[in-house]
Formats: C-alpha cells, sequence, structure tokens
C-alpha cells in the first residue's frame, strides 16, 4: 500500500480502521517519514513482534495510508504493591503533508474512543501538554501517579477510559504510583 497523498487532503476524508497484515511495511514507512529517525518505526515493528499492540489503528484517504497510532499494555504499581493494567498511547504519526490539518486529533479521538469501549481501564501518554489535554488527558501527578523515569510535570499524562478508572490508583505525593510502559520502549 503507498504512503499517502501527494497533496494535503481534507482530515473529514479519512477512513480509519485497526490495521492489516498488508498495510504493516507502510506503517513503519510512514512512522519513518513522520519523526527524526526511523526509531519510532521500530518501536511499533518492535511492539507488534512481541505481541503488544493493544491497538494499532491507520488513517487512509483514497491514495493510501495516512495516519498511524499505536496503544501499548503499561502497568501501573501503587505504593501498596497493587499491579493495575493500562494502556499507553505512542507513537501517533501523520503524513507530514497532513500534519497540522487535525489530522492527528481525528485519529486521537477515534482510538480513544475505540478503547473505552472495551474494558481498559486507563490511558496514560508522554507528550506535549499542549496538545493532548483537549482529548481529556490531564497531569498524571494530579492523580498521584508518575512515569517511571522523572520527566517534567505536565508532559506525562493521564485519562480514565471508563468512570472510576483511576480511583484509588493514585499514591500519595511522596510515594506515588509508578507506570510503567512495556519493555520495547527500554530503548528509546
Amino acid at each position: 500500500m503507498p504512503i499517502g497523498p501527494a497533496v494535503p487532503l481534507d482530515p473529514h476524508a479519512l477512513r480509519f480502521r485497526p490495521e492489516a497484515p498488508g498495510v504493516v511495511p507502510a506503517i513503519h514507512g510512514l512512522n519513518a517519514a513522520a519523526f527524526d529517525t526511523d526509531a519510532e518505526a521500530r518501536l511499533v515493528d518492535a511492539l507488534r513482534a512481541a505481541g503488544r499492540l493493544t491497538l494499532s489503528l491507520v488513517g487512509e484517504t483514497a491514495e493510501g495510508l495516512a495516519a498511524h497510532i499505536a496503544f501499548s499494555p503499561v502497568t501501573l504499581t501503587t505504593a501498596a504493591g497493587l499491579e493495575v493494567a493500562g494502556v499507553g498511547l505512542a507513537p501517533m504519526a501523520v503524513l507530514p503533508a497532513l500534519q497540522r490539518r487535525g489530522v492527528g486529533g481525528r485519529l486521537v479521538e477515534a482510538g480513544l474512543a475505540h478503547l473505552r469501549s472495551g474494558d481498559h481501564r486507563f490511558c496514560v501518554v508522554l507528550g506535549h501538554p499542549d496538545y493532548y489535554p483537549r482529548f481529556g488527558f490531564r497531569p498524571a501527578s494530579e492523580f498521584g501517579v508518575r512515569w517511571v523515569r522523572d520527566v517534567p510535570d505536565g508532559v506525562f499524562m493521564v485519562q480514565p477510559l471508563r468512570p472510576g478508572g483511576l480511583d484509588g490508583l493514585g499514591g500519595p505525593a511522596g510515594a506515588m504510583s509508578v507506570v510503567r510502559y512495556a519493555p520495547e520502549f527500554d530503548g528509546l
């Protein structure tokens, strides 16, 4: 399948669907084109190979693949040692010619809607603090949750995917609950 249109298109002309085997090479190419390196493309390939893609969603136009988003399992460990499963959004890629045209936003919304229809408690994202709050993400620190790595407050965010999805999972500021992504993320 070709990678995307040659000219920017209306983001509302996109169709979203779960990835299929025939589109895997195009997903790799799209992720490599959307980022400065191919690290995200290799990450998606590694998650797929390990069976750790909770959801891999593509956005297509009549001309080809235009966008991709991946969600994979994360583990939240509470201060009391309880382990709870959630999902993490990463990466999200849009064909460079379609960036800053609403395509990524529609893709994030489609992915979260799909996850909400399942049995997932919460979703985390490490991303731009001015972009992801529009989709319901809030700083994880507000819930007593942090990423296992130190990052500035506000760039690691979380949202419940069902009512009460975060209830009882956060710890007090001195003993916050910790989120870990799948081991494939360790190479980033």
